[in-house]
């Protein structure tokens, strides 16, 4: 299968910018560069647009007219998915942990301004918000309406797809610069990154020449065990789906647990510091949710000799800035 001959609906800027960081690498003794994910433009950027590329085009030859997913009050994803349905000429239905918040910011504010339909779960177990939005999909159905589920995060085959492009995408970029990586650094959260990049890895082993290149991931949701077993799934459901071999072995997936702190969305003093060191250093914002810890995450693992001296280290920014505005107090605290 011509992976880029999916159906595809127009979302993203790309390519997205490879950006050396001199002043973070200068300070930690690697050389670090980022891939801009959080530059991808679309309804203020992030990873999820080059996913709801894929997702919102498989809509749409379905005939759907709402997007129902899930996700976390200061998500991410429901706020792209949410803009992603407006521009489609779509409506869509999230559904948020818990229970409404006393303030209307950050992911959530742009939400409301695109007016989707908002309901909470009562939860803040994912798994409950998950049937909830089963629920949802089901009642939609049951009033005429062509509802289109779309996994939190955009956990999905299409969505692994858009990553497997986006590594070929960072390997062009590479070879331009001639640079070797030894390590990406990424944020673990629904796995479907993680998931997307590990299989683009495989897909362009050849390029990489021996195809080792590890993937270190700082998980903010979810345990170690769960996240190795969803990105099992998904690179193999994947494969089969594009019918390539994108085999993982154990070894292949790295995820460190010693980052998430009280849990998802209960920032950490180290990510709160990662997220003022690079800004006062290159002027980049990081989020408290996801990006802030993994980047507390690979400076550990600088500091630590995981990452060796010298090494050069891509750090994948998966976007996330609307975030920053739900968690004020936390941030600059």
């Amino acid at each position: 299968m011509d992976i880029s001959a999916l159906p595809r609906f127009p979302l993203a800027t790309l390519p997205t910018p490879l950006d050396e960081l001199p002043r973070l690498s200068e300070e930690l003794g690697v050389r670090v560069l980022m891939k801009r994910d959080d530059l991808t433009g679309f309804a203020l950027g992030g990873n999820k647009a080059r996913k709801l590329e894929f997702i919102v085009a498989d809509a749409l030859e379905k005939h759907a007219d709402v997007l129902v997913t899930s996700g976390g009050v200061q998500s991410n994803h429901t706020r792209m998915t949410a803009a992603a349905a407006r521009k489609a000429g779509m409506d869509a239905t999230l559904v948020l942990f818990g229970s409404p918040p006393s303030r209307v910011n950050g992911n959530l504010l742009l939400e409301e301004i695109l007016d989707v339909e908002i309901v909470y779960s009562g939860s803040m177990d994912r798994n409950e918000t998950e049937r909830v939005a089963a629920r949802v999909g089901e009642e939609l159905r049951g009033q005429g309406r062509r509802p289109y589920h779309i996994p939190a995060g955009g956990y999905s085959v299409r969505g692994c797809i858009a990553y497997i492009l986006a590594v070929g995408e960072l390997l062009e970029q590479l070879k331009a610069q001639s640079i070797q990586p030894d390590a990406i650094v990424i944020t673990t959260g629904s796995c479907g990154t993680h998931a997307g990049i590990l299989a683009g890895i495989k897909f362009f082993a050849d390029a990489l020449g021996d195809g080792n290149l590890p993937v270190h991931g700082v998980t903010v949701s979810r345990s170690i065990e769960e996240g190795r077993a969803r990105i099992t799934q998904l690179v193999q459901d994947t494969g089969q789906f594009i019918e390539r071999d994108l085999t993982l072995h154990e070894s292949d997936i790295i995820i460190h647990g010693d980052y998430l702190g009280p849990g998802y969305a209960s920032i950490t003093p180290e990510a709160r510091l990662a997220i003022q060191r690079v800004a006062r250093l290159e002027g980049i914002f990081l989020d408290p949710v996801y990006t802030g810890k993994a980047m507390a995450g690979m400076i550990d693992l600088v500091q630590r000799g995981v990452l060796a001296p010298g090494a050069t280290v891509v750090f994948w920014h998966t976007g996330g800035t609307p975030g920053i505005f739900g968690y004020p107090e936390q941030v600059v605290g």
